[in-house]
């Protein structure tokens, strides 16, 4: 069993990172942020994420891709502005099928969701700062256990929010 926490957008949000990590360090072994931060490598609250660069970051450290394995899952990791995910997931979904990811984490429409398409999940965790579509500053925390995928949505303020958790069986490949 491992976990994973998937946060995006949080736009220049020192402290509401760092409570992230603090909240959930004894819990969740990896931590991706997909994008938008407005921060720098050397910020500390950003260490211990993995971090792509969004449209509005400016670190050019920060990759705009990151293909990384989790408990036998490949993750692809992106902002999404180069994808038109404000459009469709199309062009992301051919890109996860190049790099042979089961699992895809976005952001930049700052909208929540989570879908299956192909025997792909698709995730955008929406944002910290700026919510599209909701009022809560979500994040989320996925959990890996073996065929399946445990899916809570939390709000950085109130926790857990109930009624949009969901399990996922992705086949293997």
């Amino acid at each position: 069993m491992t976990k994973v926490l998937i946060v995006s957008d949080s736009h220049g949000m020192r402290a509401e990172l760092q409570t992230l990590k603090e909240r959930h360090q004894h819990e969740v072994e990896h931590f991706i942020h997909c994008g938008d931060s407005e921060l720098t490598l050397s910020d500390k609250e950003i260490s211990g994420y993995s971090v792509v660069r969004g449209n509005c970051d400016y670190e050019e450290s920060f990759q705009d891709e990151i293909v990384d394995d989790y408990a036998g899952y490949r993750f692809f990791i992106t902002h999404g502005h180069h994808f038109s995910v404000k459009s469709s997931l199309m062009r992301l979904q051919y890109r996860a099928h190049e790099l042979n990811a089961g699992i895809v984490c976005f952001g930049h429409s700052h909208l929540l969701g989570a879908e299956v398409v192909k025997n792909k999940l698709f995730i955008n965790p929406g944002s910290l700062r700026l919510p599209r579509g909701r009022k809560e500053r979500t994040y989320v925390i996925l959990e890996l256990l073996g065929d399946e995928i445990d899916f809570r949505v939390y709000d950085l303020d109130a926790g857990e929010i109930s009624g949009l958790n969901n399990r996922f069986t992705l086949a293997s490949s």
